[in-house]
């Protein structure tokens, strides 16, 4: 594996820090040169490989399978069954904690969704075990299966996303519905989407007795350590996981799914390491998707326009045996000043695996509904959708009455009309056309996402030579975060980046926490300024103690570090180095360590968020119905922003996947088997390269300084919570033509245009 190069000096000249500065990619290069060492590039000596036979029906159980004819096959080793496997040291069925879910690993002959693993091959060649896995042959007892959001009675479930209220209110809404003059109601509907990270899932597992080496693409170092440790009846410190380079995630690869348990069942089975890689249509099932939602939205304005009540519900879908709930609804909390409020939800369940995070959880599916909702009403008081956004957005969280940066926002709608040139739309719709005769219409939406954080910790060390260190068990997805916190770590050690060692990305380091939720450089971040700060305190302490220093005695007035010094802070002529300080000290290095968590004081007075807005042109044949986005806008404020360069990226991918959302995106079901039937990068259509337009990017100016002490917010996910319900109202802007289905269709056009 090679070493991550985190040091090399960068290519233009800096001012004094490295927070800030657009730095490429420390591993950038390692990864164009095909260098980067991802989890299935790992080859161990004596290494087999293990394929998944997956259900082809949707709800039953299998009544045989021809394990003789698969192990007569040359190259097969093993085929594990329920009859056939190590036994566990716990039933994976039991819920530990909040963030354990059930998995599938071959503990009985029952199916319970589409594309359920029923057995694993293991065999001396890929070859081998992927025609063991068919010539398993399996047979079924077909019981009907539960498809859709009408499948069955509909419940209220205890909680929502992890642990969130079903049902919120403020005010008497039934009132405020009354009372309004006007009024929408209105049903959205948002279908199944997959993961489809570049990168599958993935498992290649070595056991020496107790001991077992992991390679696997993670989110969560430490819970999947913890996942492992109590699956198997080993301590953490038998327990070796390395997952330096992800090929994406968004959600799925934060929790320990059943396939990766598999192999490590497999190899523990066979004696043997063994690698586990899931194809392309296995990643649809056993390692958690988004779920559908119905949302229907009530809305009322008085005669000037502004809101009398909002009320949001949302239905959505979770597995026969395990409890997701998609928070559509709470995406109504955060933007709109509405004196009376409610969001609720039910649900009803079905034969698929369990619906978990994918990237933005609720605020994704909840924010096109929402923002379609509002698009509607503003047309129906006849205000341009940007003055009633700016007429009606909330000051404070409206369900909480906790006060969150709102000028933010403001100046995000601000800004980005201004550059997208908004003050040129009309009102009506379908008054547009470009040259071609194509319909042009703009549309808006709003963005948020909370600004969450996690606990995290992190080791600092200042070498003798000069030179620093910055070890913690950090993510990286693709997103450049190894980078960001390199930048973090070089200005709290003070130091220039070229001169501070990075490590990251294994379980080994201190715990980073958890990369999701758009939370992972503040949760990491904090950690490493908070081991900085430490580790500089234990050199100055070591000079401002020793009478021979020039910072000596200066412990009062305090000190300053800075390129490699340390300086006093009321007389910045005097002061020494690191090298200086140590040396006289007789230490090779000194070391701290340093935590980050949530300030429960400034999450129980203010409200955590990003906020954002996304203007967005679309045309449309008015003979085919075919859609083109033709320019995106989208303004963010985000807190402060540790790379330039990197949050761009984000927030533009974020973009994407709002388009994808409102035209693209949709896993399909065969009612009659309950299997997904485009379960493939062929017809599971996302956009390509043809299909995204030019997108601009404005980060807006924020200091947040309640959020953490380096008032960072995250950008992984806000970009999504826009972008779907701009594209979804530019295209009624340019036909006239509410769709309320998404994705979008051409036939949902032809029949009206």
């Amino acid at each position: 594996m090679p070493e991550l190069n985190l040091t090399s000096a960068p290519a233009h000249l800096r001012h004094g820090s490295s927070i800030g500065q657009p730095l490429t990619r420390r591993d950038g290069v390692f990864k164009v040169r095909g260098q980067a060492t991802y989890a299935a590039d790992n080859h161990p000596p004596g290494m087999l490989f293990a394929v998944i036979a997956a259900a082809s029906i949707a709800h039953g159980r299998v009544t045989s399978l021809d394990v003789a004819a698969a192990k007569r096959h040359p190259g097969v080793v093993d085929v594990m069954t329920p009859d056939h496997k190590p036994q566990l040291a716990i039933d994976p069925e039991i819920k530990t904690n909040p963030f354990v879910f059930r998995m599938e690993v071959l503990q009985s002959n029952e199916v319970r969704y589409a594309n359920q693993p029923i057995a694993v091959v293991i065999a001396e060649t890929l070859e081998a075990a992927t025609e063991g896995a068919v010539l398993l042959a399996p047979r079924y007892e077909v019981l009907p299966a539960l498809v859709g959001l009408d499948a069955g009675e509909s419940f209220v479930p205890p909680v929502v996303g992890v642990g969130n209220p079903t049902e919120n209110h403020r005010g008497d809404v039934e009132a405020g519905l009354a009372a309004a003059d006007k009024q929408i109601d209105a049903v959205y509907e948002t279908p199944p989407q997959y993961h489809n990270a570049m990168e599958p899932h993935a498992i290649v597992a070595a056991w020496d007795g107790d001991n077992v080496q992991i390679d696997m693409p993670t989110q969560g170092l430490m819970l999947s350590l913890a996942r492992v440790a109590e699956l198997f009846g080993i301590a953490h410190d038998k327990i070796h996981i390395r997952s330096p380079f992800l090929g994406g995630g968004f959600g799925s690869k934060g929790l320990m799914a059943g396939p990766p348990v598999l192999g490590l069942m497999a190899a523990k089975l066979v004696g043997k390491p063994v690698k586990l890689v899931l194809r392309r249509e296995q990643m649809y099932g056993p390692v958690g998707h988004r779920a559908p939602t119905r949302q229907r939205l009530r809305i009322g304005t008085d005669s000037e326009g502004r809101l009398t009540a909002l009320d949001h519900h949302a239905r959505t879908v979770s597995s026969t045996f395990d409890d997701f709930y998609e928070p559509a609804a709470d995406a109504s909390h955060t933007l709109y000043a509405a004196p009376s409020i409610r969001t609720s939800h039910d649900a009803v369940r079905v034969n698929t695996g369990t619906p978990l995070f994918m990237r933005a959880p609720g605020e994704a599916t909840g924010s096109i509904a929402l923002e379609s909702a509002i698009d509607e009403m503003a047309w129906a008081c006849g205000i341009d959708p940007l003055a009633f956004r700016l007429k009606n957005y909330a000051e404070v969280e409206p369900i909480t009455g906790k006060p969150f940066s709102s000028k933010a926002l403001r100046a995000c709608y601000e800004q980005g009309a201004a550059r997208f040139g908004w003050s040129k739309r009309s009102l009506q719709p379908r008054q547009m056309r470009d040259d071609a005769g194509l319909l042009v219409g703009w549309g808006m939406g709003t963005a948020t996402f909370p600004a969450l954080m996690f606990q995290a910790e992190a080791r600092a060390v200042i070498r003798r030579d000069g030179s620093g260190a910055m070890e913690i068990g950090a993510h990286d997805m693709g997103q450049g975060a190894w980078t960001a916190l390199a930048q973090i770590a070089a200005d709290e050690l003070g130091l220039d980046i070229d001169r501070v060692e990075f490590k990251a990305g294994t379980s080994d380091l201190p715990d980073a926490g958890i990369a999701g939720g758009s939370a992972h450089t503040a949760t990491a971040g904090a950690a490493i300024h908070s081991a900085g700060a430490a580790v500089v305190a234990k050199l100055a302490d070591l000079a401002t103690g020793d009478e021979r220093s020039p910072l000596f005695g200066a412990g009062n007035a305090g000190v300053i570090a800075r390129d490699g010094r340390l300086i006093r802070r009321d007389d910045e002529s005097r002061g020494e180095s690191y090298v200086e300080i140590l040396a006289r000290a007789g230490f090779a290095e000194v070391e701290a360590r340093g935590t980050g968590a949530p300030n429960p004081a400034a999450m129980e007075e203010y409200a955590m968020h990003a906020h954002g807005a996304v203007f967005a042109e679309v045309k449309v044949d008015p003979e085919l119905g075919q859609i083109r986005v033709s320019r995106m806008v989208g303004a963010f404020a985000a807190g402060r922003i540790v790379n330039p360069r990197m949050v761009q990226s984000q927030l533009f991918g974020g973009m994407i996947w709002g388009m994808s959302f409102a035209l693209h995106e949709e896993a399909v079901t065969d009612r009659r088997s309950g299997r997904i039937m485009n379960a493939n990068l062929g017809e599971y259509h996302i956009p390509v390269n043809a299909d995204v337009p030019p997108l601009d990017v404005i980060t807006v100016e924020e200091h947040d300084p309640h959020v953490n002490a380096l008032g960072i917010k995250g950008v992984g996910e806000i970009g999504i919570t826009g972008s779907a319900g701009a594209v979804a109202n530019a295209v009624w802007h340019a036909t006239g033509v509410r769709v309320r289905r998404f994705p979008i269709r051409i036939e949902d056009l032809l029949t009206q245009l």
